[in-house]
C-alpha cells in the first residue's frame, strides 16, 4: 500500500498529511507487518539530526506527522501551502471517539500507572465506546530481552489494532521502530505527552499559543528545570536551519 508522501524539514522527512489520511491509512494497514506513526515537533527533528539511530527510526516510520506548528510552517513555506497540523493528542482523541465506526481495539503502552488509570477514566467519559484491551506502564529503565519479548507477546495476545505509545521522545520512536517488526497488522502511534494531556495530569497550552507557535513557552514555564536546555538550543538552531531551507527553496524556484 502507499503511505502519505514526505517532504524534508531541516533534513528530516515529515509526512504531508492530515488527520483523515492518517486514520484512513491505519484502517487500510497491511496485515503482514506493523506500521509506525511518529508525531514530530522541533525537538524531534533536531534530535534526529544529531542521533543516527533516531533519524533512522523517524525516517523509517510509515507516517511522521507535523505535530509541532513550526513544522507546519516549514511545510507551508516549502511547497505545501495547505498543510495543517496533525497533533498527537487530537489524533488520539479522534481515533478513540470514532472507535465504534472504525472497529479498532486500543492498547495503551507507557507513562505511569497513576496516569494510565486517569487516562482510562477520561477515555470512558469522552469516548465511552472505545475498547481498551490493555494498559501497561513499563519500567522506566531499559527492558531486558525477555521483558521486551513478553511485552510484545501481551500486545499480540490482546487483539489490539492500535497501540498508543507514551514513552516520550526518543524512547518511543526507537521502541516502535524495533517492535513493529514483531507486531504484524498492528499500528503503533508514538504520541508522547498525549497521555498526560488527555488524562488531565498536564495542562495543554491555550489555543492561541498553539496556533502562534508559542506552545513551547507554555511548556517551558510549566517544567523549566526539565525543558530549558531543550528549548534554549533547539529553537534558535531550528529557525536558522529553516531559514536556510526556505531560502534555498525559493532560489531553486527562480532558476
Amino acid at each position: 500500500m502507499e503511505f502519505p508522501a514526505k517532504a524534508p524539514v531541516v533534513g528530516i522527512p515529515i509526512s504531508t498529511t492530515s488527520y483523515e489520511e492518517v486514520m484512513a491509512t491505519i484502517s487500510a494497514r497491511p496485515e503482514d507487518r506493523g506500521v509506525s506513526v511518529a508525531v514530530c515537533n522541533v525537538h524531534s527533528v533536531m534530535s534526529a539530526r544529531r542521533d543516527a539511530k533516531l533519524r533512522d527510526a523517524v525516517a523509517g516510520a510509515e507516517i511522521a506527522t507535523p505535530d509541532g506548528v513550526p513544522l507546519v510552517w516549514a511545510l507551508r513555506w516549502t511547497g505545501h501551502p495547505e498543510q495543517q497540523r496533525v497533533y498527537g493528542p487530537e489524533l488520539m482523541r479522534r481515533a478513540l471517539v470514532d472507535s465504534a465506526s472504525l472497529g479498532w481495539k486500543h492498547y495503551l503502552y507507557g507513562s505511569s500507572r497513576a496516569t494510565l488509570d486517569r487516562l482510562r477514566k477520561a477515555i470512558s467519559e469522552f469516548a465511552p465506546d472505545a475498547e481498551i484491551v490493555g494498559a501497561v506502564s513499563p519500567p522506566f529503565r531499559e527492558l531486558t530481552p525477555d521483558e521486551h519479548d513478553e511485552a510484545l507477546a501481551r500486545i499480540t495476545a490482546s487483539g489490539a489494532d492500535v497501540v498508543w505509545v507514551g514513552l516520550g521522545m526518543p524512547k518511543q520512536e526507537l521502541w516502535m521502530h524495533h517492535a513493529k517488526q514483531s507486531l504484524p497488522g498492528i499500528a503503533l502511534l508514538g504520541v508522547g505527552a498525549a497521555f498526560d494531556f488527555l488524562a488531565g495530569t498536564v495542562k495543554q497550552a491555550p489555543a492561541w499559543m498553539q496556533r502562534t507557535g508559542f506552545e513551547w513557552l507554555y511548556r517551558l514555564l510549566q517544567e523549566p528545570r526539565r525543558l530549558w536546555r531543550r528549548y534554549i538550543w533547539n529553537n534558535p538552531a531550528y529557525l536558522m536551519l529553516l531559514a536556510w531551507q526556505v531560502l534555498r527553496s525559493r532560489i531553486g524556484k527562480r532558476r
